[in-house]
Parts: C-alpha cells; sequence; structure tokens
C-alpha cells in the first residue's frame, strides 16, 4: 500500500532531479527505491507470498514459488 507509490515516486523524483542537473542528490531517488522495495518485501513476506519480480526470476530457473498467498487461495468470494 505504501511501498509500490514510494517506488514510482523515486522514478519521478528521479526525472525532476536529472532535469534540474542536480546529480548531487542521487541518493533521494535511491533511497525512495530501497525504502519501497523493502515495504514491499515485507508486505508479502507478512502475507506468505512471493513478489513478483522473484517469481519471473524463479520461473525462469525452475525453482518453486507462491503466487496467492495461501491464507487467501481457497477463499470464495
Amino acid at each position: 500500500m505504501i511501498g509500490i507509490p514510494l517506488t514510482i515516486a523515486s522514478v519521478v523524483v528521479a526525472i525532476v532531479q536529472l532535469s534540474q542537473d542536480r546529480w548531487d542528490l542521487w541518493w533521494r531517488p535511491v533511497l525512495l527505491l530501497l525504502t519501497g522495495y523493502a515495504l514491499q518485501g515485507i508486505g508479502h513476506w507478512h502475507e506468505g507470498n512471493t513478489m513478483g519480480e522473484i517469481i519471473l526470476i524463479r520461473k525462469l530457473r525452475g525453482r518453486p514459488y507462491v503466487a496467492v498467498s495461501p491464507r487467501y487461495a481457497g477463499r470464495k468470494r
């Protein structure tokens, strides 16, 4: 809920800073990106499923992954 907007905000901040030639502030979009991915990782770990990027890597390597949290897999709507 918070990690994805932070990750997207890192791209926006990087574009704005680069358009203003602010190379000295490179750490701000990097910090936003790392924080966003960390929060996404914590959320996926808490739910018990695998992050999308990790699913792609595991799928390509033939490794097991959990696409849908076991808690929600059998739930009927």
